[in-house]
């Protein structure tokens, strides 16, 4: 069987390198993206089975990017979960906007990595 393909995108060196080497500890292919610009090819493209993103970095564009996702018809179905170093209201408000599936926080996906991938494939 076909190991998973998880989307990362994040510009970050932490937590990101860790979030890639825990992806692939629990079996997933993992492919990166530094650019948000390159987010939608990229998925289109590789047809990952969702899409994990660090929005402290650049996070207009990240959102933006992210949006992108959910509106292109080719896309739209892909779960996202976003993280972030600290939660806040208009954070959470842009990323509903955006079509975030969860919103997280950098040590909630350390922690909970399984069950918050489980509970974004279950709501998808």
């Amino acid at each position: 069987m076909t190991q998973p393909l998880a989307l990362v995108l994040y510009e970050k060196l932490l937590p990101g390198s860790q979030l890639v080497n825990r992806l692939q500890d629990l079996n997933y292919r993992v492919q990166t993206v530094s650019d948000p610009a390159l987010l939608t090819q990229c998925a289109e493209q590789a047809k990952p089975l969702l899409i994990v993103a660090d929005l402290e970095s650049g996070a207009n564009s990240i959102l933006a990017a992210l949006g992108g996702i959910k509106q292109n018809p080719a896309t739209k179905h892909l779960p996202v979960i976003g993280f972030c170093k600290e939660d806040s209201a208009q954070l959470r408000t842009d990323a509903a906007k955006a079509g975030i599936t969860l919103l997280v926080t950098e040590a909630a996906i350390m922690n909970h990595l399984p069950q918050l991938l489980q509970q974004a494939l279950e709501l998808e």
